[in-house]
């Protein structure tokens, strides 16, 4: 009660209505104002073409090593750390589809299709999602490797880095010539 109260107060002293009134204005000039500036930017939906997020299995996996090298060598004791990969995929589009269904006696037919968008000329599938490719087992050279204790680090961090278990993980030491155990 006392808010409508306070309300119809407002309604009444003709310098309050004129104060919100005039603030009310002034926020709406300012909204329109952000969207001149910002130059008619508009937020990302999520869907991107394939020109714009296709990466080959390699380019993922050459990225994924570099950034899996330059993590493992902050771990403790590790030293020097190579990454090699195993990827079972390549990066795969999901693409958007609607379907209908029709019953009638005793049948069922269902009908799918990709949904599609641009214009006339340039109509595309609308990629609903990109899949990376999938890493089915990682080996690790690192100079600090002879230590149990930090061999047994690389395995968590990397097991945790990449989504796989310690299973699809070899940690071996890097003796600069090859590989030794």
């Amino acid at each position: 009660m006392e808010a409508a109260e306070r309300f119809m107060g407002m309604k009444k002293d003709k310098r309050m209505l004129t104060a919100v009134v005039l603030l009310g204005t002034a926020g709406l000039i300012l909204i329109m104002l952000s969207s001149v500036f910002s130059g008619g930017k508009r937020a990302d939906t999520g869907t991107k073409s394939p020109e714009l997020t296709s990466m080959s299995g390699e380019e993922y996996c050459e990225g994924m090593q570099r950034r899996l090298e330059a993590f493992l060598g902050n771990v403790e004791g590790a030293g020097e750390v190579r990454v090699f990969l195993k990827v079972g995929s390549e990066q795969r589009y999901v693409y958007a589809t609607e379907g209908k269904q029709s019953r009638s006696d005793n049948r069922c037919e269902e009908e799918e299709k990709y949904v599609l968008i641009g214009g006339n000329n340039g109509k595309s599938a609308l990629v609903e999602t990109v899949q990376t490719p999938v890493i089915e087992g990682a080996v690790i050279l690192c100079s600090g490797g002879r230590d149990p204790a930090v061999q047994e680090r690389i395995y968590r961090a990397a097991s945790a880095a990449l989504g796989i278990s310690t299973a699809r993980i070899y940690v071996a030491v890097s003796n600069g010539k090859g590989v030794s155990q």
